[in-house]
């Protein structure tokens, strides 16, 4: 997969509909949005304008923007639930990346001499277990805008409405017996969804065709990582990476370490000489890679290797912003950007 495109999404935007900011008090050495939500953790996030983002989760549309204390954000459709504790639990601010940092620091000099200031604050998303699996069955082969457009289409064919915003209609990710429906495999396919088409639909009957059904996939956050990954791998369409991804990302798998064609080369070119010569991803080679990463970084091995990725992909570059109304200037959007809503205390895990 290749994460240095950005997808396109057109908006015009309505002014009108903008509220508040509302704020969590968040340094930027913990969570540097820019990088984290174009990194190809998730493929449905967007930039409405520099610095501020547009996504959907927890079937509501946001818009997050950061300074160098606080992230702030701004919520749209769904129901009323506590958005807050959504957007903590989303983007894992109760753990203390800083700590993180100078755990990986001190343990890895190779680590430390990667890692400069740009690439501090890369957090790991908890994403739903659905979306993320379904999204990382697209990856296949694929560049994050190509994701990004089938992921879309997912939503706009399978998923409910939530919110429409400006000229631009948001939909939630689809449910899986949505996507274990009569005639899905036919519909992706003419929709060039090609070979993932038959990918989707199969997985998605077997989960469905499952005792506990959607929840099927949920529990497995309570299983060990191995189990978990085992059965994920059992899916039509999940090779070992993907599994990795899903359990690092939406399934509380922190030491799931996914290996790439990146990874592979940062291990081989600074961690495991003696791989050079390996022209190829075995299952004993991408073993090899994560297992040491594991050994050498500890529980939260995943996110260290996620800084990582970032860093050796020079950070992906945004190349499409929404479009402005004409005659409106940008300035416009920190105008109304007033913030009002108290600020909320997060507590944060302590890291061994």
């Amino acid at each position: 997969m290749d994460i240095s495109d950005c997808k396109l999404l057109k908006v015009t935007m309505d002014f009108s509909k903008l509220n508040e900011w509302r704020t969590l008090p968040c340094p930027k050495c913990e969570i540097q949005l820019d990088i984290v939500l174009a990194c190809g953790q998730s493929f449905r996030w967007t930039q409405l304008h520099p610095g501020i983002w547009c996504g959907v989760f927890a079937k509501k549309l946001w818009l997050l923007k950061q300074n160098e204390d606080e992230v702030m954000y701004q919520v749209f459709g769904g129901k009323t639930t506590d958005s807050t504790a959504e957007l903590i639990d989303y983007l894992q601010l109760d753990v203390n990346l800083n700590d993180l940092y100078k755990k990986w620091a001190k343990d890895d000099s190779i680590f430390s001499k990667m890692v400069d200031n740009k690439f501090h604050g890369i957090r790991v998303l908890r994403q739903d277990p659905v979306e993320n699996l379904f999204s990382f069955i697209c990856s296949s082969n694929n560049n994050i805008e190509r994701i990004s457009s089938m992921v879309e289409e997912l939503c706009v064919h399978y998923g409910e409405q939530i919110e429409t915003f400006g000229e631009k209609t948001f939909y939630a990710f689809p449910t899986v017996k949505a996507l274990a429906s009569v005639g899905v495999e036919a519909k992706l396919r003419e929709l060039k969804f090609g070979y993932r088409a038959g990918y989707i639909s199969r997985t998605a009957e077997y989960i469905n065709s499952q005792e506990e059904g959607e929840k099927w996939l949920y529990n497995l956050r309570m299983e060990p990582y191995d189990i978990a990954r085992e059965k994920l791998q059992k899916l039509t369409g999940v090779g070992a990476k993907v599994a990795d991804c899903v359990c690092l990302m939406s399934l509380d798998k922190p030491g799931a370490i996914p290996v790439d064609t990146h990874v592979q080369q940062i291990a081989c070119r600074d961690y495991l000489p003696s791989l050079k010569d390996k022209k190829s991803l075995t299952p004993k080679c991408y073993d090899e890679i994560a297992t040491h990463f594991r050994n050498l970084w500890g529980e939260y091995a995943g996110w260290a290797q996620a800084v990582l990725f970032a860093a050796e992909l020079q950070r992906p570059k945004v190349k499409n912003l929404v479009c402005l109304p004409q005659g409106r200037k940008s300035t416009k959007m920190e105008e109304i950007a007033k913030v009002s809503e108290p600020k909320t205390k997060i507590k944060r895990k302590k890291i061994k």
